[in-house]
């Protein structure tokens, strides 16, 4: 390819001053596409089974249940969140470094890998040959495409990784950037390798599991288990990371917010990479097969060094967002920087919504829930599914829905469809996110198991008495499970109108401040740094970030407390 033809492959972001490169540009728009496909199919699995869990309809029979409850957790916890973050490593890698795509066509050929296997994997589940849920426990069988569709997506993924690595190399050898690379760069690069770690871990338990369905060789289910979490579990973390990466890209689009210290940022990131993956043992301590001091070791000690990083971005991230509202005048009190913020921006509310929720919600849950003793009370209850549905759906999801209200405008150059409709949309979905998980995590401390088909235990042998306030709050699980379900539909309906009749984004349109433009597109805020302002605003610090954190540290100790408090209910000593 001549340079000239080379350069034909850019072109020039009128609001960020990004080269954006075209082949890069279009797996971006084809793999948010099909991810926003993967949503629906998985929101539609969702609204069967809240409607089947509240008691009170209990709609689907249970082969239908564990059939649509499979279909979910795939097309949810991997086809979306995958295929969007395929894209952000697109993004992050040849676009923010304003490279050329190292291989456009295996590019390519990963994508047509992933779509297959995901193609073949939901064909498995619809079609009643793959009923063994999310995680597939032997000696559950599944049809050997089914395995076959999970090896091809994985491939297709780690193909994909590799390019984004080969990006990085491209852009330092053609010197593309100068100095380190941008901490959204970093932070993606970050996913990168604990998508590597991920991915082989799901080689090592997918292949052998794949000749085990073709009556080859023997799976030993407690191995099976072990390593599957090493996919499993920390498939989430480059969820983690990838999520972390765009709240500080959207809080530098929507309000000019900085990174405090990068160093700090980036050391965060880097223990993510050493010790998030720990985190998977929580899944396991209700095994006999792994000794007391691994489940001590992996649930305590080294694991918080991963909780800290958490902590680290949970505090810069907001103090950059405080630094920046402060930086452009809000600097009354110590919540105008808040109050001022645009909420009617969607990319800025569900991006704070992501945040808190993830936090104050996720967070918590989290650490407590990956505490050996309280675990122990609590993993095979309603409380785990309602803790991961605060940090993938309340977190990720709606961070990466926040996000895509920019990729709309900047990436396929369209404005946002039903433009009203999409200010609302992270307080419908953020909303019933948080009131589904709170009825979760209750309806498991009642003792609600987590992934038996009826509540009640009809036709158990033995009698199951649940406390009458499992009723109430199983309506508020319904309700929020509802809302939940229609905030993505809402968010589905906007990403199709808008890609494919969406009216585009023209300079005519920026300069008028045309409907479906967020406000950070019509008018990117500026970063001061400098002057007799800027100094006074950095002396003074982040005083309002400051007071939510000591909030959150009240919360966590409040809520660690009760839980130890409950368990000595029911575990007497003397």
């Amino acid at each position: 390819m001549t340079v000239e033809s080379l350069a034909q492959r850019f072109r020039l972001c009128p609001v960020t001053g990004l080269k954006v490169n075209r082949d890069s540009e279009l797996l971006i728009q084809a793999n948010a596409v099909v991810a926003v496909v993967a949503m629906l199919v998985g929101a539609l699995a969702a609204i069967g089974l809240v409607l089947t869990r509240w008691q009170a309809i209990h709609l689907l029979p249970a082969d239908q249940y564990y059939r649509y409850l499979t279909a979910h957790g795939l097309n949810m916890l991997i086809f979306w969140v995958i295929f969007f973050e395929m894209a952000v490593l697109y993004f992050a890698g040849p676009v923010v470094l304003g490279c050329r795509q190292p291989a456009p066509k295996l590019a390519w050929g990963a994508f047509a890998l992933m779509v297959v296997g995901a193609i073949m994997v939901d064909a498995m589940v619809f079609t009643g040959r793959a009923d063994v849920l999310f995680t597939s426990y032997p000696p559950l069988r599944a049809d050997p495409n089914y395995y076959l569709g999970v090896i091809l997506f994985a491939v297709g993924a780690l193909i994909a990784v590799g390019l984004f690595f080969a990006s990085l190399v491209v852009a330092k050898r053609e010197k593309t950037y100068t100095g380190s690379v941008p901490l959204v760069t970093f932070g993606a690069t970050t996913a990168a390798i604990i998508a590597v770690i991920t991915l082989l871990h799901g080689a090592a338990v997918y292949i052998p599991t794949w000749l085990w369905s073709l009556d080859i060789g023997n799976i030993d289910p407690q191995v099976y288990r072990m390593v599957w979490w090493g996919l499993g579990h920390s498939s989430q973390q480059i969820n983690v990371a990838a999520m972390v990466s765009v709240w500080y890209l959207l809080g530098g689009l929507t309000v000019g917010g900085v990174v405090l210290n990068e160093k700090v940022s980036r050391m965060a990131f880097v223990l993510y990479v050493l010790f998030i993956s720990m985190a998977s043992a929580h899944h396991l301590l209700v095994d006999p097969g792994m000794g007391s001091a691994w489940k001590i070791w992996n649930t305590s000690y080294a694991m918080y060094l991963a909780v800290l990083a958490s902590m680290v971005h949970g505090f810069t991230v907001p103090a950059g967002i405080e630094t920046g509202q402060r930086l452009r005048g809000y600097t009354g009190g110590l919540f105008e920087w808040l109050r001022k913020a645009p909420w009617s921006d969607p990319g800025f509310s569900g991006m704070w919504l992501s945040l808190v929720i993830f936090g104050f919600m996720g967070g918590i849950t989290g650490v407590t829930l990956g505490t050996e003793q309280i675990n122990i009370m609590a993993h095979n209850t309603l409380r785990i599914p309602g803790h991961f549905h605060t940090t993938v759906v309340g977190g990720t999801t709606l961070a990466f829905m926040a996000v895509s209200y920019y990729v709309l405008p900047l990436i396929f150059q369209k404005r946002v469809a039903f433009w009203g409709m999409a200010r609302l949309q992270p307080y419908v979905f953020g909303g019933g996110i948080v009131a589904m998980a709170i009825g979760m995590i209750f309806m498991g401390i009642l003792g609600m198991p987590r992934r038996h088909w009826d509540s009640s235990f009809a036709g158990a042998p033995f009698a199951v008495e649940l406390p009458p306030a499992g009723e109430l709050v199983q309506v508020l699980f319904g309700v929020g499970g509802l809302l939940a379900a229609t905030g993505a539909l809402m968010f589905i309906a906007i990403a199709v109108v808008t890609v494919f009749f969406g009216k585009p984004v023209t300079a005519e349109a920026l300069a008028t401040g045309a409907s479906g433009i967020p406000q950070g597109v019509l008018k990117l805020p500026a970063q001061v740094h400098t002057g007799e302002h800027a100094e006074r605003v950095h002396r003074e610090g982040v005083k309002g970030t400051v007071v939510l954190v000591a909030i959150f540290f009240l919360c966590f100790i409040l809520y660690y407390f009760t839980n130890w408090k409950m368990l000595s209910f029911l575990w007497k000593v003397g």
